[in-house]
């Protein structure tokens, strides 16, 4: 039975919302640890371990998102591992992200000039300390502001979640325009809920730039 497009629906959506946050914290959590390994073996000195991190970036940064989802998803039961639709946009997500992470992670690192290193190498610190201590503070603070940057980026990419089921925002308005037929009303309901949770990060994020890098 088809029914207008009514303020109910409106707290659907909005209800949906929590889905969209959790799913971008579980990613952030898992594609920051991901990330923090695939900076440190891009940053590492021995040349295997370099390989290795660069070959991951390439490899997820060149295959889209929803291959890795519809990977995880459809793959892994074809050879008897079935997963949730949870679990599986979570470990695409933060497959994804991991490689973005860490190579914006990289690059901060690689951002910090060599006298610094040489002045913690003149201290008597090994290179581990060097990279806590010294560098690690530095690089934290060009960092940031691309990195919220990407978290705004990885809030609209989990609604590719709804492709295989997981009933995130926009799995929801897909699911109140099949009963409304309201399509314009639903997503631009669905388009300014993204813009609420999105635009207060975009302009933290251009203030962290500017702040931060002020204070260089």
């Amino acid at each position: 039975m088809i029914r207008s497009f009514a303020w109910i629906d409106v707290l659907f959506l909005v209800s949906a919302l929590r889905w969209t946050l959790a799913l971008t914290a579980a990613a952030c959590v898992g594609g920051g640890l991901i990330g923090a390994i695939v900076a440190l073996l891009r940053f590492s000195r021995l040349a295997p371990l370099a390989l290795l991190g660069a070959m991951y970036t390439q490899l997820v940064q060149g295959t889209p998102l929803l291959v890795w989802i519809f990977g995880l998803y459809f793959g892994l039961a074809i050879f008897g591992f079935p997963v949730d639709a949870w679990t599986a946009a979570v470990a695409a997500l933060s497959v994804y992200a991991g490689a973005f992470l860490g190579e914006i992670w990289r690059g901060a690192l690689a951002a910090i000039p060599k006298t610094q290193w040489e002045a913690g190498a003149s201290l008597g610190l090994g290179f581990g300390h060097q990279l806590r201590y010294v560098i690690a503070p530095q690089a934290l603070r060009i960092a940031t502001p691309p990195t919220v940057g990407f978290l705004v980026q990885l809030i609209k990419d989990t609604s590719l979640a709804s492709t295989i089921g997981f009933v995130e925002l926009t799995r929801e308005g897909q699911t109140t325009t099949a009963a409304t037929f309201q399509p314009f009303a639903v997503y631009l309901t669905v388009a300014a809920l993204y813009f609420v949770l999105c635009f207060p990060l975009t302009e933290w994020s251009r203030r962290l730039e500017r702040r931060l890098h002020g204070a260089r």
